[in-house]
């Protein structure tokens, strides 16, 4: 797989029937591994143990529904009371971050309504503080760690 700009870390992948899979330790099952998985699981281990998030508030692919449509977050951090926190969006390495990712994230908060919002291909992460009383988000260097 792509090296990323996160730390390494190390996973248990099989392959199955010409397949790759990876353990995801917060599903705890093995899943498909493509490009975005990829990601998804290196940016889960960098929020455990680089940001010190608990994996009790970390959920993977998050169902919502959006003008009568399923959607699903890749990933969701609640704080301590049970409400979403932060939105990370991953994409694939070899998918350029455009407005079109941070549209959809934005779609996502208009729900959820989290403080924090991030867009990822493992390459380029971009990350923002909503601001609901201008009604945008302000881009930062980084997330906070877990406070």
């Amino acid at each position: 797989m792509t090296n990323l700009n996160l730390p390494t870390y190390s996973f248990k992948i099989k392959s199955k029937e010409n397949k790759l899979y990876i353990f995801d330790i917060l599903r705890k099952k093995n899943v498909v591994l493509t490009p975005e998985e990829w990601v998804r699981q290196n940016y889960v281990q960098y929020l455990i143990h680089d940001k010190k998030y608990p994996k009790t508030l970390i959920a993977i692919e998050k169902q919502l529904k959006i003008n009568h449509l399923i959607k699903r977050t890749d990933i969701l951090i609640f704080d301590k009371n049970g409400n979403p926190h932060i939105i990370v969006e991953c994409k694939a390495p070899s998918i350029k971050i455009t407005q079109d990712a941070f549209d959809q994230i934005a779609r996502y908060n208009l729900k959820l309504q989290a403080k924090y919002l991030i867009v990822t291909n493992g390459l380029e992460h971009f990350y923002c503080k909503m601001n609901y009383q201008q009604m945008k988000y302000d881009f930062l260097k980084e997330i906070p760690n877990y406070p």
